[in-house]
């Protein structure tokens, strides 16, 4: 059985689906709930509060689906695809991690900012909600870097900057999708594996990335170098 917490968290955010946040009422939100109005402010303290809450919720729901996505079977570019998978199903199905991804805030959200300063709330999730929510730069950080701790096992080839990037990548290719739909089926999953599947070099184990050294490596090779290529 949920809390009141989140039974008022629930209610608060089936009533954005249903009209914007400036004609959303607390003793609405209250009534839907099932608990008294005063309850609600203990939680919350104020609207505002409510709605640094409804956010803070929000991006701990689409980390944790990040983190479930990271620990599903396959290699590198299976894991990092369901990433970008649960990325975009989330940015579209929920307005506020559409939002906390891209910086996007219409009339019809909260306003997310931190709490003005004032004496720290009793209740230490709401604590954390009023802290504020992560800026989109920070909040795409946090996933990049869940993703090199859980896919860098510190094997050769070692790159932990390439890997990073590629995951940076795949989070970037996710959100273009999120934003502005493709033609075709899966939704940017079979770019994102198929971009994540083209970095290695043959010798790599497969999902790493290639490193600029490796690379370059490789560009001599196929180049042949200038000694080789100098005529005769």
């Amino acid at each position: 059985m949920p809390t009141a917490r989140e039974a008022l968290l629930d209610a608060a955010h089936a009533a954005l689906a249903a009209r914007p946040w400036p004609t959303v009422r607390m003793v609405d939100v209250a009534a839907a709930a099932g608990v008294s109005r005063q309850t609600l402010y203990n939680e919350f303290g104020s609207k505002d509060g409510l709605a640094r809450a409804l956010v803070r919720r929000a991006a701990d729901s689409y980390l944790a689906g990040v983190e479930r996505a990271l620990a599903s079977a396959g290699g590198t570019g299976d894991r990092l695809a369901a990433t970008a998978a649960w990325t975009v199903r989330a940015t579209r199905a929920n307005a506020l991690v559409r939002g906390l991804l891209t910086g996007c805030w219409g009339e019809r959200l909260p306003h997310p900012v931190a709490a003005p300063r004032r004496p720290a709330s009793a209740v230490p999730a709401q604590r954390r909600a009023d802290a504020g929510p992560p800026t989109p730069a920070e909040l795409l950080g946090q996933v990049r870097d869940r993703a090199v701790a859980v896919l860098d096992d510190g094997r050769p080839p070692h790159d932990p900057a390439a890997l990073a990037m590629t995951c940076e990548l795949a989070l970037r290719l996710a959100l273009s999708y999120a934003l502005v739909p493709g033609g075709g089926a899966g939704d940017g999953v079979q770019l994102v594996r198929d971009v994540v599947e083209r970095l290695p070099d043959a010798d790599a184990r497969p999902g790493w990335p290639v490193s600029a050294r490796s690379r370059t490596a490789e560009d001599r090779s196929h180049r042949g170098s200038p000694e080789r290529s100098r005529p005769a």
